[in-house]
């Protein structure tokens, strides 16, 4: 029964959250809760693969900065770009200064505002200049830069979906994920990926287990300060927030990991 209930977990992840061919068998709350319980594996595999593009590029001898360009393009292409225009949209609602029902329709719009398109941009910047960064310092610290980003990025959306964190709308992916998971089971799912995104940076050194495993709970305490501000604003959360809390927190521990270097 575990077995089975932890493979439609693993489907429901990776068929929702990259474009990979998974099918997805059960859309019921127990998938929902393993899928989310999953999400930092799926986070793994998006951000090996993206540092593996990264590192091809930059040993052909394109340099740091275009590999860093390829490696945020891995993420946007593995996601049909859906983390990115969450982002936007939510910046748009945000910034829109409606009601919250007004709010959410502008979020539903296909159009991008200026508000989105802004924080949108600051946001690509921001991931391209650290990794470049990251990459022009080291390859290995390059590549657990992008894994640990990516992780963390998805285990944002594991916090955001546990017990207590409404949905904004009666439908829509926010709805079938939202409250799903036990909130000691979020939370024992943090600790663990701290513990190994510290772990991975000592491979690198000391002050490298610091950055990892201080950019994961960075990464992971901007995002709930959007979550809550979120759940404020619109009453809960939407397919829309989930992204805009994936792209904080990758965006964040880029960032963080530059620190010191």
């Amino acid at each position: 029964m575990f077995l089975t209930s932890s493979a439609h977990g693993l489907r429901f992840a990776f068929g929702t959250l990259t474009v990979l061919p998974v099918r997805v068998e059960r859309w019921d709350r127990e998938a929902a809760r393993g899928g989310m319980l999953w999400a930092p594996l799926v986070g793994l595999v998006v951000g090996g693969c993206a540092g593996a593009v990264g590192l091809v590029a930059l040993f052909l001898g394109t340099g740091a900065q275009l590999a860093a360009v390829a490696s945020v393009a891995v993420p946007a292409l593995l996601t049909r770009g859906l983390h990115l225009d969450g982002l936007a949209d939510t910046a748009d609602g945000l910034g829109s200064g409606k009601p919250a029902e007004d709010a959410l329709r502008i979020m539903k719009q296909s159009d991008i505002g200026p508000f989105g398109v802004i924080t949108l941009l600051f946001a690509l910047l921001a991931q391209i200049a650290a990794l470049s960064r990251l990459y022009d310092d080291s390859w290995a610290r390059g590549l657990l830069a992008a894994v640990v980003s990516a992780v963390a990025a998805r285990l944002a959306l594991t916090l955001a979906a546990r017990a207590g964190v409404p949905a904004a709308r009666p439908e829509g992916l926010g709805a079938a994920v939202a409250s799903v998971v036990p909130v000691r089971w979020a939370f024992a799912v943090a600790g663990g990926t701290v513990l190994a995104a510290g772990a991975a940076g000592a491979l690198l050194g000391g002050a490298d287990a610091v950055r990892g495993a201080g950019a994961v709970l960075a990464a992971l305490g901007l995002a709930a300060l959007l979550l809550r501000r979120c759940v404020r604003r619109f009453g809960g959360v939407t397919g829309d927030v989930f992204g805009g809390l994936a792209e904080t927190a990758a965006t964040t521990a880029l960032v963080v990991l530059t620190l010191g270097l």
